[in-house]
């Protein structure tokens, strides 16, 4: 495909705001959200994570009167239910192995050797990510043990249930960072140790051009570090909110991406269980990165954990069914819908309610959409694993190669070289326009005190 097959016109987007953490600002009252929660105590953490480097001042934009050229007029009445995110604190560990088809594929032809095209570009693939994973994992294994001392604490850049998040400048390098402080007694009192040291653990073993990276972690007497990139382009939510849905080849843009994102995941074994716009940061030129690892977990067969964000739990998660890395592409699924539709095609504001019509797998599909959309979604959300793609023989590459994606070159995706329909209007290094102000903290980080929880975070 060509490099601007998927773009946008680049004409200006009506500024917006960006709350990226939990509370709603004044600009935004109105603004559909889902918190993540844990079915015990229910502690708000819709959007509670780090971000990605900024490097550019350009802003290609997507232009609302474009979308609206080539779509029917959206739904003014867009659904604005209130969901959650959920996961139990107790995971069920098991030896047995998954009833889905393992996935194999074959690269040479017996009868005339010819290399499958498809290897090739498997293999271009794997090799550009063992790079990119090697060279971090490298930079992290080499870099000395992070303290608070190494970096001048900026604004906040968002608040939640365990903490907040600060704008952050080294003082050795002079780059940003979003440092997120986690207090641990809250951490504690929520039930998320878990989730929170397993968020650590995936972080810094994996490496991706399309997920937020972790530079280090620390800890003081009170609180919890993890220093990540600074991503300063916002949530994918929110301009999807701000535009009510997204062209054809818009979404077709950031699913090739978070496609990619998943298929790496799962080659290390890592379930993501959270996908959602909200999840999805851009990078100062537009391009995805997933970040939120809290509900990710190493399950190299089935877990049992109900988990993730109610409109996007796939059938065999309601169920308490043991469940594998099948439920990421459901919410590849659910993910490609909302883009498309400007809402996932199962809501309600009652759980109970919202998991029956999930069950019933009943989509009422806009007539506006593609038709070959329509046919991979079908082909993604359905509670059938020995037919859901993703989850067969080919996995992702059955997704690569549906029609829907006819004509996108995977390997220029990830290498980054299709330029983003969206490019956010970043004025500078350490640029935060794009989040909202928050009250400052008083704390002193780093102040000498009782600690009982340091055991519980030995790791960090």
């Amino acid at each position: 495909m060509d490099s601007t097959a998927l773009n946008c016109p680049n004409t200006a987007l009506s500024e917006y705001k960006v709350d990226l953490y939990g509370d709603l600002s004044p600009v935004e009252q109105n603004r559909a959200t889902r918190h993540n929660t844990t079915t015990e105590e229910k502690p708000q953490r819709r959007s509670f994570f780090g971000f990605g480097s900024t490097s550019s001042n350009s802003s290609s934009t997507i232009d609302r009167q474009d979308l609206q050229q080539q779509q029917p007029e959206p739904n003014k009445s867009l659904s604005t239910a209130t969901t959650n995110s959920m996961c139990t604190t107790t995971e069920k560990k098991l030896s047995l192995k998954s009833n889905t088809t393992a996935r194999t594929s074959i690269a040479v032809n017996d009868d005339d050797k010819k290399v499958d095209p498809q290897e090739v570009e498997r293999e271009r693939l794997l090799q550009r990510y063992t790079n990119y994973d090697h060279t971090i994992l490298e930079q992290r294994k080499n870099r000395p043990k992070l303290k608070l001392d190494d970096f001048h604490l900026l604004r906040t850049l968002g608040t939640g249930s365990f903490g907040r998040v600060h704008l952050a400048q080294s003082r050795h390098n002079g780059r940003y960072y979003a440092i997120k402080v986690l207090k641990k007694a809250e951490v504690v009192r929520l039930k998320q140790v878990e989730h929170t040291n397993s968020e650590k653990s995936i972080l810094e073993s994996a490496a991706n051009p399309f997920m937020v990276n972790l530079w280090g972690t620390f800890q003081d007497d009170i609180n919890l570090y993890m220093v990540m990139d600074y991503v300063p382009g916002g949530e994918l939510f929110s301009i999807l909110r701000k535009n009510q849905r997204f062209p054809d080849h818009v979404a077709k843009f950031y699913a090739a991406e978070v496609l990619l994102a998943i298929e790496y995941f799962h080659s290390k074994d890592i379930i993501y269980r959270d996908l959602k716009p909200e999840n999805l940061l851009l990078d100062s030129q537009g391009h995805i990165k997933i970040t939120d690892f809290g509900f990710a977990k190493h399950v190299p067969d089935i877990t049992w954990t109900l988990c993730g964000t109610p409109d996007y739990l796939a059938p065999e998660v309601i169920q308490s069914k043991g469940y594998g890395m099948a439920v990421d592409w459901w919410s590849l699924g659910i993910l490609i819908f909302e883009m498309l539709a400007g809402h996932p095609p199962f809501y309600d504001d009652d759980h109970l309610k919202l998991y029956e019509k999930i069950l019933q797998g009943k989509i009422k599909w806009p007539a506006y959409f593609d038709p070959h959309a329509k046919d991979l979604l079908k082909r993604l959300l359905t509670p059938d694993l020995s037919r859901r793609y993703g989850n067969l023989k080919g996995g992702a590459d059955d997704i690569k190669n549906h029609k829907w994606f006819s004509g996108v070159d995977f390997v220029r995706v990830a290498n980054r070289q299709v330029r983003s329909p969206y490019v956010p209007n970043i004025k500078g290094e350490g640029d935060a326009s794009h989040f909202d102000r928050y009250p400052e903290t008083s704390e002193k980080y780093g102040m000498p005190g009782p600690d009982p929880y340091h055991d519980k975070f030995s790791e960090f």
